[in-house]
């Protein structure tokens, strides 16, 4: 897929991974309709990337929020070509810990948010996909971009809720690519490892020598470089997905080859 001219939906489009894929979108001639919930962050992304871009403040886990965001987005731009997921919160609680089994409020809401509220997008998304006219010989309307987490794979010591919503989004990557091949729609998930996004920098979106110094012994863990990714390392992937035609119902590890341990 040529970027250019085309229309991006990113979650969590108003910091870190979802930040630097806006970026690269609008770099490369496309636009981009940011969906987040941080107003400030959101709008002051918008007025930085200029007319290429819109805020939507939208909650992923609400139909109506999605629905709105969505329509905003068509009537702003006039179509929806690529879809991007990077909305996600994490949470840290052992099954069965000193005070008591995981509440189980807590284990939803974090299923809700990243497994549920992918989904919840990507169909919406979907649907105004397969309203575009092919844009390539193959019959292209759209691709999906969604992301998961190693821990998917090697989830952490009171990682239960993170590592099955990831879990989740990797599972569900090849039957959603299959569901949604008859309509020309491609679907892949990234597979980040230790990357210093703001959920990780304690909120913060720039990498300080303090923030680097507190971060170095995890980025050792790290196979090689061992450092913590960036986040336009994974935009960069993100780029990658949209514009290679042949990559469809994979999860693509981007991790520096780590290998999580229990904690």
């Amino acid at each position: 897929m040529d970027i250019q001219d085309k229309v991006a939906v990113i979650t969590g489009g108003a910091s870190g991974l979802g930040r630097a894929t806006a970026r690269r979108v609008v770099a490369a001639g496309g636009k981009v309709a940011l969906f987040d919930m941080n107003e400030e962050k959101g709008n002051a992304l918008a007025a930085e990337l200029g007319d290429s871009a819109i805020f939507c403040n939208v909650n992923v886990v609400d139909e109506d929020s999605v629905k709105a965001g969505i329509a905003k987005t068509m009537e702003t731009f006039g179509a929806i070509h690529i879809d991007c997921n990077f909305a996600g919160i994490g949470n840290a609680i052992r099954t069965m810990g000193r005070n008591g089994p995981f509440p189980l409020d807590a284990f939803q809401m974090v299923i809700n948010v990243n497994l549920v509220g992918t989904f919840n997008v990507l169909r919406l998304c979907a649907e105004q996909m397969e309203k575009n006219e092919p844009f390539n010989d193959d019959g292209g309307r759209g691709t999906i971009i969604n992301t998961a987490s190693v821990a998917a794979y090697e989830g952490q010591i009171g990682q239960a809720a993170y590592s099955a919503s990831k879990g989740g989004v990797v599972g569900m990557t090849l039957p959603i690519a299959r569901d949604l091949a008859v309509l020309g729609i491609r679907v892949n998930t990234i597979v980040p490892g230790l990357i210093a996004t703001p959920l990780m920098m304690g909120g913060a979106e720039e990498m300080s020598p303090e923030i680097w110094e507190f971060l170095k012994p995890l980025g050792s863990q790290v196979l090689f470089p061992k450092r913590l990714g960036a986040s336009d390392e994974i935009a960069h992937v993100a780029q990658m997905l949209i514009e290679n035609d042949y990559i469809n119902a994979e999860c693509i590890r981007m991790d520096g080859g780590i290998r999580m341990q229990p904690k």
